[in-house]
């Protein structure tokens, strides 16, 4: 998609478009209020602003519109709109063994109980053992330590996610 036709979507398309890149709806409503922008660098610049005037509830939200790392039947089925982005950024993990995707639910699992969200990691380019070993160094974080560590996990999300966009 171009700019020009990312400036010129409906506000209810916009809204859809824009939460292919982060599921936060404040920070949708925010986004929506720059259009037209000027160029890549603004819509860019403007992700960041409005990312970080996000409150935590709304990172939160952003987070649960990811598949938990490691966890493909979640990816193919409850993230249908984001699958084909999500399943390249967890590219990493499709061919990883059994016994990576059973240390991915077991460290799933542990980090929602101890921070009550998802873990959430910028997965472009890393392999499933290297996820797996930042999910077990984060594990380590205290609570407000990690949440500003996945916002900005989520912040890079969204960039890479923008950026895709305005090449298609």
């Amino acid at each position: 998609m171009t700019l020009t036709a990312l400036n010129a979507l409906p506000p209810e398309q916009l809204t859809e478009t824009l939460s292919t890149c982060c599921g936060a709806t404040a920070w949708i409503e925010k986004m929506k209020k720059e259009f037209p922008v000027k160029d890549e660098d603004s819509l860019l610049a403007a992700a960041v602003k409005h990312w970080h005037a996000c409150s935590e509830q709304d990172w939160k939200e952003a987070f649960n519109h990811h598949p938990k790392i490691g966890d493909l039947h979640s990816l193919q089925q409850k993230f249908a709109t984001t699958a084909q982005w999500a399943s390249r950024e967890q590219e990493g993990t499709i061919d990883a063994s059994t016994v990576i995707l059973q240390a991915f639910t077991k460290g799933n699992k542990l980090y929602e109980d101890k921070f009550d969200y998802i873990f959430i990691v910028c997965a472009t380019g890393k392999s499933a053992p290297e996820m797996l070993s930042i999910l077990t160094e984060r594990l380590k974080n205290d609570p407000e330590e990690e949440i500003k560590i996945a916002m900005h996990e989520q912040e890079k999300i969204t960039a890479i996610r923008l950026k895709k966009l305005l090449s298609v």
